[in-house]
């Protein structure tokens, strides 16, 4: 998993509630177990028409925003079934933070499990954001994990609070499995007792 420290991009904006996981990549679109290709197929059906052709209003669709890695968007984002495919199609499309004033509880842990930062702020913070996002291929956020910090396009800033668990994981890169790794000398050490004290175990069947 890429290390989450300091990103500076461009954010969307998407003034949505209830975005459920269906919203951010169709059930027609997880036919795959692979983690990449998923970024075309992100809010599909607000981002194409029946022909297949772009609808040009949507936000992601807009030039401005093509190569966005920040979505800033409302209350309850990521509700719906508990599928992995939805933090899997943001960040093969760029995304590597959302900005809410709440998430769905399953969405947002498979975030870190992914290497996106979910914010959860404020509403009154979301929405100055929110204004911040409207300006274009000027809406440059810097997000500042360290710091736990955020940078808006007129140099205001806003904190905000992360799990310092979580927090570490991301700053490191560690998923499960980099978590799992830490710890490898520690489980050959117990499997190299585990081996003297009961052979038998690791005897050929």
């Amino acid at each position: 998993m890429d290390k989450f420290t300091k990103l500076t991009g461009v954010a969307a904006p998407l003034p949505l509630i209830n975005v459920d996981t269906d919203m951010i990549i169709p059930a027609d679109h997880m036919k795959t177990i692979q983690r990449t290709g998923l970024g075309k197929w992100l809010f599909a059906e607000m981002r194409y028409n029946d022909d297949g052709s772009e609808k040009p209003d949507f936000v992601l669709n807009k030039p401005a925003y093509r190569e966005a890695q920040v979505l800033v968007a409302e209350d309850n984002f990521g509700c719906g079934s508990s599928r992995e495919h939805a933090p899997w199609a943001l960040l093969d499309f760029g995304i590597r933070c959302v900005i809410a004033p709440s998430f769905a509880d399953i969405f947002y842990n498979n975030c870190f499990k992914n290497g996106i930062l979910p914010i959860v702020l404020p509403q009154d913070d979301v929405e100055k954001l929110l204004d911040d996002a409207e300006r274009g291929a000027n809406a440059v956020l810097t997000i500042d994990l360290e710091a736990q910090e955020i940078t808006g396009p007129d140099g205001g800033t806003i904190n905000f609070d992360i799990d310092p668990f979580r927090k570490h994981c991301l700053l490191n890169g560690l998923d499960d499995i980099g978590l799992t790794m830490e710890k490898a000398t520690s489980i050959d050490t117990f499997e190299a007792k585990r081996q003297a004290q009961q052979p038998w175990l690791s005897a050929a069947s």
